[in-house]
Formats: structure tokens, C-alpha cells, sequence
């Protein structure tokens, strides 16, 4: 399942995209157009921060922007920051798959295909993808 942090995240990298002029945005306006609480976004874009996905100013002028194009931002880089890999079982998240059952696990196979389906697609979709235009409102 993915939490409000990692939906969240998406909204705030979303509202940059949209927004963004080449100055920094700050994180009250943010706060205010997505109707989200302006300490919770503090915790997100810390962490979005030191992931490598914004770059941050304090003081007047201040606030957030991306570090690349919206088209550069897979969804599913996004979401593996703020939520971990996106793997559906436990024994898919360790690439080593020490799970004593793997070799005779009959699931197995789909809980794989199942992840490759969810990676793909959120891996194939970019902040670009996402920004509305004026004509769809």
C-alpha cells in the first residue's frame, strides 16, 4: 500500500513541476494549493531533500525546486524513496531471496510477475506525464 508520505511526495513534486519558474517555491504556497499540512511536508521534502529528488533554500527567496525536468522524475523513483521498494511480498525485497521456500514456493512466480507488472508501470510514467494542461483543466 502506498502511504500519504509517498502520495504526498508525488502531489509535492507534482506542484513544483507545475510551478516552476526557476525559483525557488516556497513550501507555505505548496502547502496551501495541495491542502496539506505545512509540518508534514517539512518531514516529506526533508527526506526528498537528502534523496537527491529537490534542492532547498532557506531565508528570503527560499523554499524548494527540482533538481531536473519533470520528464527526468519516474513516478516509481518517487515512490521507492519515500516507501521503500515496491515489492509485494517480503521475500522479493532482499535481491539475494534467502527464503528457504524459494526453490519449492509455488506463489513465487506470481508474486514476481505481479512486481514486474507494478515497476513497469510506475516506472513508466514521469512528472511530465502527470501535469495537466490548460485545456484539460
Amino acid at each position: 500500500m502506498i502511504t500519504t508520505r509517498g502520495r504526498y511526495a508525488i502531489r509535492v513534486m507534482l506542484d513544483l513541476a507545475e510551478h516552476r519558474t526557476g525559483n525557488y517555491i516556497p513550501l507555505k504556497d505548496i502547502a496551501e494549493r495541495q491542502g496539506i499540512s505545512k509540518k508534514y511536508l517539512e518531514i516529506i521534502v526533508k527526506d526528498m531533500v537528502s534523496g537527491g529528488l529537490l534542492t532547498g533554500a532557506s531565508g528570503k527567496g527560499g523554499g524548494y525546486k527540482l533538481l531536473r525536468e519533470p520528464e527526468e522524475y519516474a513516478i516509481g523513483e518517487i515512490i521507492e524513496l519515500m516507501e521503500g521498494p515496491l515489492a509485494s511480498v517480503s521475500c522479493l525485497t532482499d535481491p539475494n531471496n534467502k527464503c528457504p521456500r524459494k526453490d519449492n514456493c509455488e506463489t513465487l512466480p506470481l508474486w514476481k510477475e505481479y512486481d514486474k507488472l507494478s515497476h513497469d508501470f510506475f516506472y513508466s510514467k514521469n512528472l511530465k506525464d502527470l501535469i495537466r494542461t490548460e485545456k484539460e483543466g
